[in-house]
């Protein structure tokens, strides 16, 4: 009986054991899409966690002392780049554990802005500093083949770290990029009535959803939030609306700038609004095929509406 009872301890002491090392793998990620990447590849183990609230900017976010704390004592800690959250590299130098800049992949399929003639992009916001020509155009998360690489890098991360649930890992990455290769005939489906037909934005942040599949915004309407723009510049983008006639002009959540309403005014013109960064999508396994789908309904959806 003893040598039973032995056993028995010894047996719940390794489960302990080995629950124990898995609930200390924690994941952390800057931004929401990686949040979503990550939840995919970690579908059934655990959830991951994510440090910008919604509607938060990743250019210019201001940690809290508690926020800095998570990233100090994280196990995984996954973000865009310095191209992207600014505020990062200072606190990471203090960080032990590993961390990854996924910008710096290999295998990315990247971008950088770069002057466009054809775009009729209003004056730059002088405080969109990151989108100066030559830059590296950040918001990657939005080409499935980029979060493709993303993810794979996750699960080979959050194998070593877990082995017990390496294969796990590995499954669900697996069921990702089937679910992506579904995702993108249904995307290309959706879209392909509206190849050709213009629209604006307020922010450049859509490039690489609109190279995966064939579409092109018309110009940029770069305005900062907090500055109201002068007549002239406004007065400008107003013949631009006119020149192309029906069209949609897309923000962002959760502001709408200020001067949108005065910029339609009287002009067959629609507002409404692209969400780059899935602000309330549930971090699950399906988030991110919902972040893009949604990005693709709505941005069809205005159009087709005109």
């Amino acid at each position: 009986m003893s040598r039973l009872f032995s056993i028995f301890v010894a047996f719940v002491a390794s489960f302990l054991l080995i629950a124990s090392a898995q609930a200390d793998v924690k994941v952390l990620t800057s931004v929401k899409p990686l949040q979503l990447i990550a939840a995919a590849v970690q579908d059934g183990i655990a959830v991951p966690e994510v440090l910008l609230p919604p509607g938060a900017s990743p250019h210019n976010y201001a940690l809290r002392p508690s926020d800095v704390r998570k990233v100090q004592s994280v196990d995984l800690l996954y973000w865009i780049g310095p191209d992207m959250e600014g505020f990062l590299p200072r606190v990471l130098k203090g960080r032990t554990l590993p961390s990854v800049a996924v910008q710096h992949l290999p295998g990315l399929k990247l971008r950088h802005f770069a002057e466009d003639n054809d775009s009729h992009a209003e004056e730059a916001d002088e405080h969109d500093h990151d989108h100066r020509p030559g830059n590296l155009d950040a918001h990657l998360w939005l080409s499935p083949i980029n979060a493709r690489v993303i993810a794979t890098r996750m699960a080979a991360d959050l194998s070593a770290a877990d082995p017990a649930n390496a294969t796990r890992y590995q499954s669900n990455l697996k069921a990702f990029n089937e679910r992506l290769d579904a995702l993108d005939l249904r995307l290309k489906a959706r879209l392909a009535g509206i190849a050709g037909k213009p629209y604006f934005v307020f922010h450049e942040a859509f490039d690489y959803f609109e190279e995966a599949y064939g579409l092109k915004h018309t110009g940029v309407f770069s305005v900062a939030a907090e500055v109201q723009p002068g007549a002239q510049h406004v007065a400008a983008m107003r013949t631009r609306l006119q020149e192309v006639g029906k069209t949609c002009v897309f923000s962002e959540p959760p502001l709408r700038p200020r001067l949108a309403e005065t910029l339609v005014a009287g002009l067959p013109v629609k507002l409404a609004e692209l969400d780059a960064l899935g602000g309330y999508t549930p971090a699950t396994a399906h988030g991110y095929e919902q972040l893009l789908e949604k990005l693709g309904n709505d941005l069809a959806g205005c159009l087709e509406s005109l």
